[in-house]
């Protein structure tokens, strides 16, 4: 009889080794395991290995435990009918289920679960030879379940492995600042979400538009020129002749200078469209990814943007993008007005041209950025299917939008109130 008990204790032993086991090898973190493994170290790349083939893991860990806990059982059964005749059965099945619970399952688990990655390191010589002894069983249950399952109209083969960006923007979303740090989370979420995104996103939701575009007339005096050069905030200037869709050039602030030096200060000698630098144009659709290659591929930072007639639309810079990323970048040229304003009573006046991923970026918010439009005036105009006249209220979303100013066809102030 004591030789049953202790068999039974050592059973249960067992048992809480293969629930934690289950637990820290299916939770230890991918992505630190992948590091330990670039590290180094073996143990890290063996866990990685033997978690390959998960079915198979899991699959000779559940044989194991289940094994040992209905033989611990059964033993204990046994032991207790010979002690108390007929009613061990009943006490059998007492004790059993609140030894396995607590020390065969709650405790191993809870701990695996805390220590999931240590845990799975230190286990993982043993977990691969119980795999390996388990496997023919495990192989042929993983059979039966898969044949059983396609009985009732599911094939797990044919089952996604899961979509990491989706499991990546989750985590995202997740990661959380210490106490008084919720701001610089905040900031690293939208920064990384961006980064995400940037394969999502068309050039022309982050160019400058072209009404908003500096420009040089080459037909324009060279004085003239140099003084609009002198007077932007750019250095780099589209340079149109004609008309504003015939961009012949982008002159550069250097350039010019160069060439005045050259010229010994006279500018009546200089030619503009010699001096400017070929236009790179770039189609609307481009997304972010494909342009910020480009521009690494040409080394270039500045590109003209055209739709699909070859009608200038406006430009996009490398910096563009790279504010999509970590935010806006301001110099001592830019303008401190982003186009939104906080008022005392919570809502917000925002101009109509500011962009919905700005805004979603900035708040936190949660407005739909559909391909049909980019921008707040744009999302008012699509969802309510007519050019809104001053003083007229929507609801969208759960957000209120009242359009404050509107000039021509275009709304150009709205406040918006954004849910509780």
């Amino acid at each position: 009889m004591i030789i049953s008990i202790l068999v039974v204790l050592i059973l249960l032993l067992l048992s809480g080794f293969f629930s934690g086991s289950e637990t820290a090898m299916t939770a230890a973190s991918r992505a630190r395991l992948h590091g330990w493994e670039k590290e180094g170290n073996k143990r890290a790349k063996l866990v990685n290995r033997i978690r390959a083939k998960k079915e198979r893991l899991i699959g000779a860990l559940l044989l194991g435990n289940n094994l040992v806990n209905i033989l611990a059982s059964a033993i204990a059964t046994s032991v207790l009918i010979t002690l108390f005749g007929e009613a061990g059965v009943v006490y059998a099945t007492l004790v059993m289920t609140l030894l396995v619970l607590v020390f065969s399952e709650v405790l191993p688990k809870t701990y695996a679960l805390h220590n999931a990655d240590k845990m799975a390191v230190a286990i993982a010589p043993i977990i691969a030879v119980v795999v390996f002894i388990f496997a023919p069983i495990a192989e042929a249950v993983n059979w039966i379940v898969r044949k059983t399952l396609r009985l009732f109209g599911t094939d797990i083969s044919l089952v996604s492995k899961g979509e990491h960006l989706e499991v990546l923007r989750g985590v995202i979303e997740l990661h959380e600042g210490d106490e008084g740090e919720e701001s610089e989370a905040q900031e690293q979420r939208a920064m990384l979400r961006s980064i995400l995104d940037l394969k999502e996103v068309d050039v022309e939701e982050v160019m400058t538009h072209r009404k908003n575009v500096e420009m040089i007339d080459a037909h324009d005096p060279m004085e003239k020129i140099i003084d609009d050069v002198l007077g932007s905030a750019y250095t780099r200037l589209p340079v149109f002749k004609d008309d504003n869709d015939n961009i012949v050039g982008v002159l550069h602030a250097k350039a010019l200078l160069r060439e005045l030096r050259a010229q010994a200060g006279v500018h009546q000698h200089i030619e503009i469209e010699e001096i400017a630098a070929d236009p790179w144009f770039v189609p609307e659709t481009t997304t972010l990814v494909d342009q910020l290659q480009a521009f690494r591929a040409r080394r270039e930072h500045f590109a003209v943007v055209v739709d699909e007639y070859g009608a200038f639309m406006g430009i996009v810079t490398l910096e563009d993008i790279l504010e999509e990323i970590v935010g806006e970048i301001d110099d001592e040229h830019d303008e401190a007005v982003t186009g939104v304003k906080k008022q005392a009573n919570g809502t917000f006046l925002i101009d109509g041209d500011v962009t919905i991923r700005d805004l979603n970026r900035e708040f936190e918010w949660d407005i739909p950025d559909d391909a049909d439009y980019s921008t707040l005036a744009g999302l008012i105009i699509h969802e309510a299917q007519t050019i809104p006249e001053a003083g007229q209220s929507f609801i969208f979303y759960d957000f209120q939008f009242d359009i404050v100013k509107r000039q021509r066809n275009q709304l150009v102030q709205i406040r918006v109130t954004a849910p509780k």
